[in-house]
């Protein structure tokens, strides 16, 4: 399910947050005051989208040099001496594990969500919510 700004949602699993807590008191650039506990919201809570954020694929090291050696084997291989061309096509073919990898990879998105009771999660990844009742989309 792809979430849109202003959709309504249902967490659809139990989330505990703990850790760092802050509590922002005082006005805007005050630093947050730490305070101790956890905070648990349970699946079956309504809210509103705020914001979606797409997140992008990471390109590792090795993708980018997957990139670069094929394009070069494209561009010029035909034209390259044998032996240069055999060493370029092993490199490419050691990297296209890392290759297969990164095209797997779902970019996925991140949400923020007002509750209903005032609750707001933000930076949550989609999956973690469900359309709710009624919303026909």
């Amino acid at each position: 399910m792809t979430l849109e700004e202003g959709r309504r949602v249902t967490l659809a699993v139990d989330i505990r947050l703990a850790g760092e807590l802050a509590a922002d008191i005082g006005p805007v650039g005050t630093p947050a005051v730490p305070v101790a506990g956890f905070l648990a919201l349970a699946a079956g809570a309504e809210g509103t989208v705020e914001r979606v954020d797409e997140q992008q694929r990471q390109e590792s090291r090795e993708v980018r040099e997957y990139e670069r050696l094929t394009s070069l084997l494209e561009s010029f291989g035909r034209d390259m001496p044998p032996e240069s061309k055999r060493r370029l096509e092993e490199q490419v073919a050691s990297l296209e594990p890392a290759w297969a990898a990164f095209q797997e990879q779902r970019p996925g998105s991140t949400v923020r969500v007002r509750f209903d009771n005032g609750f707001v999660l933000d930076g949550t990844p989609e999956d973690a919510f469900t359309a709710s009742a009624g919303e026909g989309r």
